[in-house]
């Protein structure tokens, strides 16, 4: 399959989103609604089973985890470098750091299921199950230092966290779903795929913004850019097999997940940055993304 054909189907979900919410007068109840149906009910039911019934078999997948994980802290490291480079305003880089190693797991499990089809999504959904704790607790560490909120309230009640710690542990215990209960939580998954994506369309926000420039094509930079940099050389370095360095490369090429546009503004962030950053970044990823999975072809 093309790079082409691979990535439209996603990103035409991403338009339909976004002419939706422009031509439409369902009202920003139906909308915000819908988030939260895809983001605390549906998304993590995806993520719940996705690691309950992923293998996890270290032996093969290890390096896979380590490339993947290293280039995320990596992300981290320059997400916060940005403070002392740019010494920004109050909450802008608390809100907008996230937004250098966070992924939006929507387009990476659309992309890693018609990239390899099953083998695929469990490779992709074992690297979200260790990626997610480690990202999104480093941005509610920023959000919670900057807006002096306690961390440890906010990881307890983060529904991605839940589930994700949760398929995991379930998965090494030896536990076994039921079938009906197995389908019933893939069939919820695979509507928050298709779900996910139009929300990432009805949420860009293109306005443009005063403040900021310069730290936000920052986090832009080193997201759509350094990080899939950084995989593509540690994977060639640990000599991953194809597909695993197709799937290593191209979670880190990811756009930042719209959820974090959810998370700065609960938590007191500067929710109108972090929601352009996303829209740039995935509108960007439009040309990135298809060059990263060719390199790492």
């Amino acid at each position: 399959m093309n790079i082409l054909s691979l990535l439209v189907p996603d990103f035409t979900l991403i338009l339909i989103g976004y002419l939706l919410i422009r031509h439409t007068d369902w009202g920003d109840t139906f909308w915000a609604g819908l988030e939260k149906l895809v983001y605390f009910i549906l998304f993590p039911a995806l993520l719940f089973v996705s690691t309950a019934r992923t293998p996890l078999d270290f032996h093969t997948t290890g390096k896979l985890l380590q490339v993947a994980l290293i280039a995320a802290a990596c992300g981290i490291a320059l997400g916060w470098l940005a403070k002392p480079l740019f010494r920004p305003g109050p909450m802008i880089f608390e809100s907008g750091v996230q937004t250098a190693f966070r992924f939006n797991s929507y387009i990476a499990l659309a992309i890693a299921f018609r990239l390899a089809g099953e083998a695929g999504t469990s490779l992709m959904a074992l690297i979200i199950g260790f990626a997610v704790p480690l990202c999104n607790t480093a941005a509610v560490h920023a959000l919670a230092h900057g807006s002096n909120r306690s961390l440890l309230p906010e990881i307890v009640k983060n529904p991605l966290l839940v589930a994700t710690a949760s398929g995991t542990l379930f998965n090494l215990a030896g536990g076994s779903l039921p079938d009906v209960i197995a389908t019933t939580l893939s069939r919820m998954g695979s509507a928050s795929i298709a779900l996910g994506l139009i929300m990432v369309g009805a949420g860009l926000k293109l306005n443009a913004l005063s403040q900021a420039r310069g730290i936000s094509a920052y986090f832009i930079a080193v997201k759509l850019l350094a990080l899939p940099a950084i995989a593509l050389m540690l994977g060639r370095w640990f000599e991953l097999p194809p597909l695993q360095l197709q799937i290593a490369v191209m979670f880190c090429a990811l756009p930042t997940a719209s959820s974090a546009y959810v998370l700065a503004a609960r938590m007191g962030g500067n929710a109108p940055l972090v929601a352009f950053l996303i829209s740039a970044g995935t509108l960007l990823s439009i040309v990135t993304l298809p060059i990263w999975l060719m390199l790492a072809h």
